[in-house]
């Protein structure tokens, strides 16, 4: 008899001790769950952080998505209605050079939580509308004008940028693209040197 009652009383307290455990198992999971939730909450603050751009970068994120967009868009005009084999292929060379440079930074935008736009710009526009109107050398002749003005801004803005740009990645992308433009605006004074001579010969 009292070893049945040792037994029972040996069972009850190994009972007792389990429901002991349980609740502080169970707190020790809550707690690592609230741990990791916020761990995962600040690597999240950190990347949103490290992802922010300074006002200066984004604003020159912002301006040279729609640049490239316009010298897309008027790349494709010239490649249409350009007289001069020069002038049309400096459009088609505008039109492959800066759709690449646009998907890079239309990407780096993305990354950085910049709402860059995918349109030219009013003054932009005005250009552009201006330009549809002409044609054959008139048209050569404004068209590459204004791309020597462009692409000179073009590549003091990205200068800039690649001297300093806050954003690594924003530095990057304005490194590696300012050759390219350095190469447009070449291009550009001599297709608008070559227009202005063939001016002169045709009088």
């Amino acid at each position: 008899m009292k070893q049945q009652l040792l037994k029972r009383t040996v069972l009850a307290a190994a009972l007792l001790s389990l429901s002991a455990a349980v609740p502080l198992v169970a707190g020790a999971a809550g707690a690592a769950d609230n741990a990791s939730s916020s761990t995962s909450a600040k690597s999240s603050t950190m990347t949103q952080a490290k992802n922010e751009l300074s006002s200066s970068d984004k604003k020159f994120v912002e301006k040279a998505a729609q640049g490239g967009v316009a010298e897309v868009e008027m790349g494709k005009l010239a490649a249409q209605k350009a007289q001069s084999a020069e002038v049309k292929q400096f459009g088609e060379r505008m039109v492959k050079d800066h759709s690449a440079a646009n998907d890079k930074l239309m990407k780096l935008a993305s990354d950085k939580g910049v709402a860059a736009s995918n349109e030219m710009d009013a003054s932009t526009k005005r250009e552009y509308d201006k330009l549809s109107k002409l044609s054959g050398a008139q048209f050569d002749q404004e068209y590459m004008k204004s791309m020597v003005s462009d692409h000179e801004k073009d590549v003091k803005e990205f200068q800039s940028e690649a001297k300093s740009a806050k954003d690594p990645d924003v530095k990057s992308f304005a490194e590696n693209t300012l050759p390219t433009l350095e190469e447009h605006l070449k291009m550009a004074k001599s297709a608008e040197a070559s227009v202005k001579r063939e001016k002169t010969a045709s009088k």
